[in-house]
């Protein structure tokens, strides 16, 4: 960079200045893993503020707004209970088969919206990636806050309509342990945000991809039937399904809430292992696609 000065003759001379380019590096080249973290974290009122406004403003669209937070869950439950309770016998056996399926549709939608956002948050913050340059995580992220705000008042609705509907679940010392299955399953969310955001980047039609292996979870958690009564004579497919993360958040949640117990200590290991694992690998995985984001 050069300007010019004048000499005590009068004469201009050019003096040359440099700038330090020691911290400078292309624009967007992947950082390391240090400065991405570090990033990251400046920029997490951004994530909170975004999260929280577009909670706010969903449903903004539809006549009932986010009333459908609650509505679609309940819809949805009115119709597994018709089809699956009544119509296929799947109540036989089970206690509080409406607590049952509550939980099932509330929690498991929880993971399944997480996923389906996911999906999206990439091509849909596109603009915004390509116009600003920030740790590219601050998009899923923000989404994944956002269903999680968003799944507040359904789980606050989810405890009540237990309570409230025959044959109304006790309240016990074991709903105490409620809040730790929540909090595993968010952490699971924030993993499977994250690998979903890479997915949804770069496969445009994975959003119908998502909904049908969503479909197949669903069924294979066991959100409106037993899985205990299906395996019945297949040690296999049993074992399979507890290594399920949305099986054991489903049937611990109906233990500690329906059943007054604590939940199988396996099914604890098993959740706790996905709820520490996918975040780290998540991130990683996204990280690792760092510089292909909001690319044509």
């Amino acid at each position: 960079m050069s300007s010019a000065v004048d000499d005590a003759r009068g004469t201009a001379t050019p003096v040359t200045r440099y700038v330090d380019a020691r911290r400078l590096h292309p624009v967007g080249r992947r950082p390391w893993l240090g400065r991405y973290l570090h990033d990251l974290w400046r920029r997490r009122a951004f994530i909170i503020a975004d999260s929280r406004a577009k909670t706010i403003t969903t449903n903004r669209d539809m006549l009932l707004g986010n009333v459908w937070l609650i509505g679609r869950p309940l819809l949805d439950g009115a119709t597994y209970f018709i089809i699956f309770g009544l119509l296929f016998g799947a109540r036989d056996g089970i206690e509080n088969f409406v607590g049952y399926l509550l939980i099932g549709i509330f929690l498991f939608g929880y993971t399944s919206r997480s996923l389906t956002s996911g999906i999206s948050s990439i091509p849909g913050g596109k603009n915004l990636i390509r116009t600003f340059s920030f740790p590219r995580a601050v998009v899923p992220l923000a989404t994944w806050l956002r269903e999680s705000f968003s799944t507040i008042p359904t789980v606050l609705t989810m405890l009540v309509l237990i309570l409230a509907i025959p044959p109304h679940a006790p309240i016990t010392v074991w709903w105490l342990l409620f809040p730790a299955v929540l909090l595993l399953q968010t952490m699971f969310n924030v993993g499977l945000v994250l690998y979903a955001s890479r997915f949804g980047a770069a496969v445009p039609d994975s959003k119908v991809v998502a909904g049908f292996f969503s479909r197949i979870w669903m069924y294979g958690s066991g959100v409106m039937f037993s899985i205990e009564r299906l395996s019945e004579g297949h040690p296999a497919a049993m074992a399979i399904s507890e290594l399920n993360p949305l099986y054991c958040v489903l049937q611990l949640a109906r233990a500690n809430l329906l059943y007054s117990s604590p939940g199988d200590p396996k099914l604890w290991a098993v959740l706790a292992t996905w709820a520490l694992v996918t975040p780290i690998f998540g991130f990683l995985y996204f990280w690792h696609g760092e510089e292909h984001y909001g690319r044509e």
